[in-house]
């Protein structure tokens, strides 16, 4: 398998070959030894419906949002077999089949810094804390291609207001796992390993920014961030970080990979701005997948109203 360096990567191939994989089931992992304690609720003698999840594993009792776009829905077969995922591949249909066998049970997210309460979480728990809710949101990729997709989770809020950040905390950082056995990306020096994001405490705290375990009304595909990701709709996808592992709260700015391996062309914020381009191409227009035509780009990804106050005074070509 060829492993092409970040400048070697094509960002004009946009529309998938069609590859259909089946999909895979994975049996759940033991869950950690004793109960994990949240707000003075014994999780652990909960019934979970994530006892046997499985990517394709339908969610119930969905709640719809009101966050939600009326846009068109992207296909199933698109967003689960065209991924920017280079802990896998960077060849975008490579994650699908690269992905199938991923473990994603047992898993835990350590969340510490700057907050009163430290905590390890196994990620059932964390599915617990809020009744599973569906946003239809835009995702716009830094390479041009766009999508539509229902996404299932709830406000990466409900999760940090937990653990009571404290007055200095200004960040939030996301690392993401490091598993070089199982993910092949991450034996190449394609990027500096494990994937880390972060976001301004305000951005995290808004309630588009969401915590995500599912899509189209199943469980999270291995290939789409299985089995706890980001996604945070107004900023370009790569701020939507995968297979979370650790959140810590900070007082200074994280150093983001893409960031950290190319800070003139990914910056900080990665806010979607027609009107600041990537070095190397556009970003005024964008190619929905599965669609020919490309459609004039969006400031804020169309989510201005919501999120434009957050930026209020600041210099949006510096600040990028």
């Amino acid at each position: 398998m060829l492993i092409k360096k970040p400048a070697d990567i094509a960002s004009s191939e946009i529309t998938p070959r069609g590859l259909y994989l089946s999909r895979r089931a994975f049996l759940r992992g033991a869950a950690i030894a004793g109960a994990t304690t949240l707000g003075g609720g014994l999780l652990g003698k909960l019934a979970s419906p994530w006892e046997q999840a499985s990517a394709g594993t339908k969610i119930d009792g969905i709640q719809k949002s009101n966050f939600s776009t009326n846009e068109k829905i992207t296909p199933y077969k698109d967003v689960t077999h065209y991924n920017n995922y280079y802990e896998f591949s960077t060849d975008k249909e490579g994650p699908a089949g690269l992905a199938k066998n991923f473990r994603t049970r047992p898993w835990t997210v350590k969340i510490e810094g700057l907050v009163s309460k430290k905590k390890t979480l196994d990620v059932d728990s964390i599915m617990k804390l809020a009744s599973p809710e569906e946003r239809i949101y835009r995702h716009r990729c830094v390479e041009g291609w766009s999508i539509v997709v229902p996404w299932v989770g709830f406000s990466l809020s409900t999760l940090l207001k937990q653990v009571e950040p404290l007055g200095k905390a200004k960040f939030v950082e996301f690392t993401t796992v490091y598993d070089p056995s199982q993910m092949p990306g991450q034996r190449e020096r394609v990027l500096e390993w494990p994937y880390v994001e972060g976001l301004r405490l305000d951005e995290a705290m808004h309630p588009l920014t969401f915590l995500c375990f599912g899509m189209y009304g199943e469980v999270l595909p291995n290939q789409d961030g299985a089995p706890l990701r980001l996604v945070v709709p107004w900023k370009y996808g790569f701020k939507s970080a995968k297979a979370i592992v650790k959140i810590a709260f900070t007082e200074k700015q994280p150093i983001n990979t893409w960031n950290k391996a190319t800070p003139n062309e990914y910056g900080f914020y990665s806010n979607v701005n027609p009107n600041v381009d990537h070095p190397r191409w556009s970003q005024a227009r964008e190619r929905r997948l599965g669609e020919f035509s490309k459609r004039p780009t969006l400031m804020f990804n169309g989510y201005g109203d919501q999120v434009a106050s957050l930026y209020s005074g600041m210099d949006l070509k510096r600040y990028f």
